[in-house]
């Protein structure tokens, strides 16, 4: 298990934001020890969700997914920690917050497979895309 440092991508969905549960994430992202790199509060057209998660663009819940990431503000956040991607999958939980872990902010927060509280990067390749997609290089 490597403790290299390294920067993640993560989203407080709308969901969540709605719910007003933003605090209590930021919390527990901090808690955790997660340095918060940077962060804003957006809201996401569906042009520019469809172009986030254009990855997902042949899968049947594109259409959905990409409405409800437009529905409403979210919070975007680069995120610094050892071995930071995979803490912060850990710290979500699994897609679905019915089979999340207990103490998974998904299970806490999530209500389905689609509004599931958060998200975040898997892999180092998608974490560079997404932070850089929402981030200018000076702001990180």
């Amino acid at each position: 298990m490597s403790q290299t440092t390294e920067r993640t991508f993560a989203i407080i969905k709308p969901d969540a934001v709605a719910a007003g549960c933003t605090g209590r994430i930021l919390a527990r992202i901090e808690q955790e020890g997660f340095r918060i790199r940077a962060m804003r509060q957006t809201h996401l057209s569906k042009r520019e969700a469809e172009g986030f998660y254009a990855v997902h663009r042949e899968r049947p819940f594109f259409d959905s997914l990409t409405d409800f990431m437009s529905s409403g503000p979210c919070v975007v956040l680069a995120l610094e920690a050892p071995d930071a991607i995979r803490k912060w999958r850990d710290l979500m939980g699994a897609t679905d917050p019915a089979r999340a872990a207990e103490g998974t902010l998904r299970k806490e927060f999530g209500s389905s497979i689609e509004r599931n509280a958060t998200h975040g990067s898997d892999a180092p390749e998608t974490a560079a895309f997404e932070l850089a997609y929402f981030f200018r290089g000076m702001e990180l």
